[in-house]
């Protein structure tokens, strides 16, 4: 008899991907749904950070180029503007905004390594700052690729629940009766990998190209420093008054 009615329930099941989300329990489908919605924002988030850090790597390459090719500073800043549209060049802008701010007192010459500590701080948080623009939502990767596997999981345990639950109302205990719903069950933990994996993968690729970037950017400010601080010693130099003449020593007396 057993072996009667469970096979109009296997067949009453469709086990395909779609059968089995429309199948499942309203909570397991919460799940699904949610681990899906995951899914397709870790996607977006990572083809907004590829797009972003390919072309802050190219606009930082015409910076450099522009930088290293022997022209004026001054005109490099004109043509940047007071709103810089990449990070390379927020670094460049506030460095040289603070050194022609300081310079502009005309006591600075006195003070040559108050000007440098302030250009290079004036750099570091810029840095700061856009390296906190880059990484945002990066915590969602991360989030996504340590708590997706456990959602997943328990929308496994919640539809073996409700296995074990249809086990006891039917008192049936044939494979064809339970599979369906384990199936569901394991469908959840499947797609919670779905979204699990892709987002450690990506987490961790586009990390490690934010840290290359973020070291560029401070080697470019540490270079840059040392420009600005050479030509802050050559206008204090410039600044400063000659010594006095001295006359010459009288002879000793014989």
């Amino acid at each position: 008899m057993n072996g009667v009615t469970a096979a109009p329930l296997a067949a009453s099941h469709d086990l395909s991907m779609l059968g089995l989300f429309l199948q499942a329990d309203w909570v397991v489908k919460l799940v699904m749904l949610g681990l899906l919605f995951a899914s397709v924002f870790v996607w977006a988030i990572v083809f907004e950070k590829f797009t972003s850090l390919r072309r802050a790597r190219r606009e930082a390459d015409a910076l450099e180029d522009a930088f290293w090719s022997g022209g004026s500073l001054d005109e490099l800043y004109r043509r940047q503007g007071e709103v810089p549209g990449h990070p390379m060049a927020a670094v460049f802008v506030s460095g040289m905004r603070e050194w022609r701010r300081s310079m502009e007192n005309p006591n600075a010459g006195q003070f040559v390594g108050g000007v440098e500590e302030r250009v290079d701080r004036a750099m570091a948080v810029t840095i700061q700052r856009e390296m906190e623009r880059l990484e945002k939502r990066m915590t969602v990767l991360a989030n996504t690729g340590s708590a997706a596997p456990f959602v997943g999981l328990f929308g496994t345990v919640w539809g073996i629940m409700n296995s074990f639950a249809a086990i006891a109302g039917m008192q049936n205990t044939s494979l064809a009766v339970v599979a369906p719903g384990i199936a569901e069950a394991l469908f959840a933990t499947a797609i919670g990998l779905v979204a699990a994996i892709p987002a450690v993968l990506m987490y961790n690729m586009i990390s490690s190209q934010l840290a290359k970037f973020a070291a560029r950017m401070e080697g470019f400010a540490t270079e840059f420093g040392a420009i600005l601080a050479r030509q802050t010693e050559q206008a204090a130099g410039a600044r400063r008054p000659a010594a006095p003449a001295t006359a010459p020593a009288a002879p000793e007396a014989r």
